[in-house]
């Protein structure tokens, strides 16, 4: 399963532009404690309701040949694709792509959908617990689950944006780190995992706390598509 498919089913199942580099004296002089960045969180997303926003996500592969080992190829490198997200606290979510092909990922909190019209395919999926080892806790779950599940960092106690390990390994991610606009809304996520792989995804045109209709998180497989429950 490649680093699309990872971060869309774990931003499923569990969601102003962050300085490219952080050092390490800054990090020494600054960052906040765990249970300091925890609560900075918290408060971070607690006033996010529902929030909207136009997306692109690219994937980058470090490591060379080390990483040509695990199974990946040159088709993993520098995928950009764009689309729309929209979330509602609390457990819905709706992701799509447009560009370059489409996929649409959604669930209304019980079950999850992920729709590919070029190959007349949907995997449907439930969710369970598996949601507090995933993003989309950040984005329309629990936030009281953070700590359970997260180390939470905050490198600069000044800057809104925070790195959170899991705490638990069999999550879909190393390492995610989330930047936050002055209005609250996530602008940034960067997830990392272990085959190398690093995802950006940028938001844009961003709506904090605009109503969103309800048949955005229902889907309903088209007729003739092929159905594959996991």
């Amino acid at each position: 399963m490649n680093m699309l498919r990872k971060t869309m089913c774990a931003m499923a199942l569990g969601a102003a532009t962050l300085a490219p580099v952080i050092s390490t004296t800054v990090f020494a002089a600054t960052a906040a404690s765990e249970q300091q960045a925890t609560a900075s969180l918290v408060q971070q997303l607690s006033g996010v309701k529902s929030f909207s926003a136009n997306f692109e996500q690219t994937t980058k592969v470090t490591g060379g040949k080390a990483v040509q080992k695990k199974g990946l190829s040159a088709q993993h490198m520098n995928q950009t694709f764009k689309g729309v997200m929209k979330v509602e606290r609390p457990g819905k979510f709706f992701w799509e792509t447009s560009s370059p092909s489409k996929q649409t990922t959604v669930t209304s909190g019980k079950t999850v959908w992920i729709y590919d019209p070029d190959l007349q395919q949907a995997v449907r999926q439930s969710l369970d617990d598996q949601v507090a080892n995933t993003p989309a806790l950040l984005l329309s779950g629990n936030t009281s689950q953070i700590m359970k599940s997260y180390r939470v960092t905050q490198p600069n106690k000044a800057k809104t944006y925070y790195t959170l390990y899991p705490k638990h390994g069999d999550g879909a991610f190393q390492s995610l780190t989330i930047s936050f606009g002055a209005n609250k809304a996530p602008t940034l996520m960067i997830l990392a995992d272990s085959l190398g792989q690093t995802t950006y995804v940028r938001f844009n045109n961003m709506k904090v706390n605009v109503p969103i209709p309800a048949s955005t998180f229902n889907f309903t497989p088209p007729k003739g598509t092929d159905i594959i429950d996991q």
